[in-house]
C-alpha cells in the first residue's frame, strides 16, 4: 500500500520508523531502522521520537522526530497508538484508518509474512480493539480488500486534504494542515 502511494506521489515522504525487532525474512531490509534494544532507549531518553510504544511482543517501534524535504507532506505507518500520540503533538495531520476486510484475512496475511503463531493470535485478538479505538479518532477509514481500490481510495483523501488545505475547497478538518 505505501509503495503503491509512493510511486503515484512524489509529493509523498515516507516516515522510517524504528524498531528492536528482527527482520522477517521476506521483509525489506528498509522496511524499518533496525536497532538494538539500548540504541532505541537512548533515543526515548533524549527525547528524539515524535511517538513510540512497545508492541505486542514487547519489542519497540518508534517514529523518529522529522526533518521531511521541503514541499512535501509526510506519510507515517503507524499502530493506533501512535497515531494517538502523534495527534496530540501535531495539529496537521490527516489520519486515516486502514483495516483489513475480515479478520480472517488479516491472520492469512499475517501467517503469510512469517510471523508466529503466538504473535499472529494476539494481533488478531487486539485487532477489534483497535479498529474501535481508531474508528474513534480517524479522519477517514479505508477497508484495504482491493490493494489498487484501496491505494486509490488513500490517495483521493490525501488530494482531498490538499485541496482543503490550501483553501481552495470548503472548510477543513479539525485538524486542519499538511501532513497525511
Amino acid at each position: 500500500m505505501i509503495r503503491r502511494l509512493l510511486e503515484r506521489d512524489q509529493r509523498l515522504w515516507l516516515s522510517r520508523s524504528w524498531t528492536t525487532r528482527s527482520r522477517r525474512p521476506q521483509e525489506d531490509p528498509d522496511a524499518y531502522t533496525f536497532v538494538d534494544r539500548a540504541t532505541f532507549e537512548a533515543r526515548i531518553a533524549a527525547g528524539g521520537f515524535l511517538e513510540w510504544v512497545k508492541g505486542v511482543g514487547g519489542e519497540y517501534y518508534g517514529t523518529p522526530l522529522l526533518e521531511p524535504p521541503d514541499g512535501c507532506d509526510v506519510l507515517f505507518e503507524i499502530d493506533v497508538s501512535g497515531a494517538r500520540q502523534v495527534l496530540a503533538r501535531c495539529h496537521d495531520v490527516v489520519c486515516v484508518l486502514l483495516v483489513p476486510p475480515s479478520p480472517e484475512a488479516q491472520e492469512a496475511r499475517l501467517r503469510a509474512r512469517g510471523d508466529a503463531e503466538n504473535s499472529i493470535r494476539r494481533r488478531v485478538e487486539l485487532a477489534a480493539l483497535e479498529v474501535a479505538e481508531g474508528k474513534a479518532f480517524a479522519d477517514a477509514i479505508v477497508v484495504n480488500d482491493d490493494l489498487d481500490a484501496a491505494a486509490a481510495e488513500l490517495a483521493a483523501i490525501i488530494s482531498d486534504a490538499r485541496r482543503r488545505f490550501s483553501g481552495e475547497v470548503g472548510e477543513g478538518p479539525d485538524r486542519p494542515g499538511p501532513s497525511t
